[in-house]
């Protein structure tokens, strides 16, 4: 298992990684159609899509969750 201290990490990969390979596959559609690269043209932006999208999320997930943590009605 992976150590408790690297949590933040290990989200923000796994999120970015999800995400990137959700958004990427939708939006090189929307793009393209089902051409006969498609996969090639995909995997592409996903790869491109998940080298911004960990940096970004390992930075902006703490930012957001404070901002929740503060809207959010406590019992």
């Amino acid at each position: 298992m992976i150590n408790k201290k690297y949590e933040r990490v290990v989200f923000a990969f796994f999120m970015g990684m999800f995400m990137s390979f959700i958004m990427s596959f939708i939006i090189t559609y929307i793009n393209v159609g089902f051409v006969a690269n498609f996969i090639s043209i995909w995997i592409k932006a996903f790869l491109i899509a998940f080298a911004c999208a960990f940096p970004i999320i390992t930075i902006v997930a703490p930012i957001v969750h404070k901002i929740v943590h503060k809207l959010v009605i406590k019992i």
